[in-house]
């Protein structure tokens, strides 16, 4: 016979979040929201399953292997649930809010699940909280989104931020304008994505020399722009760096302190991004907090964005967990008012169910099995403190 499999047994890159950190997250989520919100942009919901062709629409359309699929029973049709939110602002966006005006600027949090984690991000469900502005394609919408992610993870507690710019299509741009055959531009892209320098040089053909420096360059985003203005780049991709510059330009400006690397031929954002994409690190701490760039939406006539997607593990990872609340027992007979004060004093209270007319002794062990560190006890807060006998 089979074993039978254990029940709290769950997949791999799922995982339940207990107390305390659930509600840690909870209210690290609504001050990145509010810091959002404080800057103008609105906090909009899309459902969790969509139908495909409605979730894949778009931008939505990268990300179609990383999709958990099922069947509507009602209307017989496919549906996906949702790997990133940022595709449905963009339908919400193209269609709901057509006639809002722009630049529209949204935000969001919720759930996502995906069919296989990465390296650096191995959950596959996790929580997602982020901000699009749509209707600019000026450096400094982009500017305006990565600093405002600056602003609120600075808030929460994020120290030794890091943000590194690049340019997704830069490689691609390259291949296609020295006729590179899809093989070819295939392998120069592993290469590259391996940081392989022997392999840029044996597959890159007319483009080694140039890629070869690229590689090299990546790093402070002084050296790495340099090395764009130095270089010779088909004219889309010229136009691509010269607005990689000035956003660098525009961040680097308003908070001058604030590291900044450019890896120009990574394409590490996800898969919509085109013109730049961002990530962004804390040095104390492994994984991405989260990432961003720009993108396109609409139907026939496209419309720029940007957009970025904090994820909530990476962020609670990089900052200070919250000081414990102060939980205080208070007995089953004690003074309804009392407990509404001392809520209203900062205190959370814990009621008892079945000890009216205890003891203090008794009050105080029920407490101290709850994991409060006060009881309510005749009218007063008393300390808990360890019971007889314990280390």
């Amino acid at each position: 016979m089979a074993d039978t499999p254990h029940r709290a047994l769950l997949p791999a890159g799922l995982r339940d979040v207990l107390p305390p950190d659930a509600a840690f997250e909870a209210r690290v989520i609504e001050d990145l929201l509010g810091c959002f919100a404080a800057h103008g942009y609105e906090r909009v919901k899309p459902p969790l399953i969509e139908f495909e062709d409605t979730l894949f629409a778009g931008p939505g359309a990268a990300m179609a292997e990383q999709t958990f699929r099922l069947m509507d029973p009602v209307s017989q049709r496919m549906m996906g649930v949702r790997p990133d939110i940022t595709p449905q602002i963009a339908r919400i966006a193209a269609f709901r809010l057509a006639k809002a005006p722009r630049p529209l600027r949204l935000s969001y949090s919720g759930q996502v699940l995906r069919v296989r984690g990465t390296q650096l991000q191995p959950e596959r469900q996790f929580s997602q909280a982020g901000l699009e502005l749509i209707g600019s394609a000026a450096p400094a919408a982009d500017a305006e989104v990565v600093m405002l992610a600056v602003e609120a993870l600075t808030r929460a507690g994020v120290r030794d931020l890091s943000v590194d710019l690049n340019l997704p299509r830069l490689v691609g741009t390259l291949c296609a304008g020295a006729g590179l055959p899809a093989a070819a531009t295939r392998r120069i892209k592993v290469a590259l994505d391996r940081k392989d320098a022997a392999a840029v040089a044996a597959h890159g053909g007319p483009l080694a020399a140039l890629f070869g420096r690229l590689l090299a360059a990546a790093g402070p985003a002084a050296r790495a722009l340099a090395e764009l203005r130095a270089s010779e780049l088909p004219e889309a991709a010229r136009r691509d760096a010269e607005h990689l510059a000035e956003t660098v330009a525009l961040i680097a400006g308003r908070a001058p302190a604030l590291t900044l690397t450019v890896d120009p031929i990574e394409f590490r954002g996800f898969e919509y991004h085109g013109a730049l994409a961002f990530t962004f690190f804390s040095l104390s701490t492994r994984g991405e907090l989260g990432r961003g760039g720009r993108y396109t939406i609409g139907d026939g006539a496209e419309e720029a964005a940007t957009g970025l997607s904090l994820f909530m593990d990476g962020v609670l990872r990089a900052i200070p967990a919250a000081p414990a609340r102060r939980r205080l027992y208070v007995p089953l007979d004690a003074p309804a008012e009392a407990a509404v004060r001392l809520r209203a004093e900062g205190w959370v209270t814990v009621g008892g169910l079945d000890d009216e007319g205890q003891g203090a002794e008794t009050i105080l062990a029920e407490a101290r099995r709850l994991k409060c560190s006060h009881a309510l006890i005749a009218g007063g807060v008393r300390a808990v403190g360890r019971a007889k006998g314990d280390g």
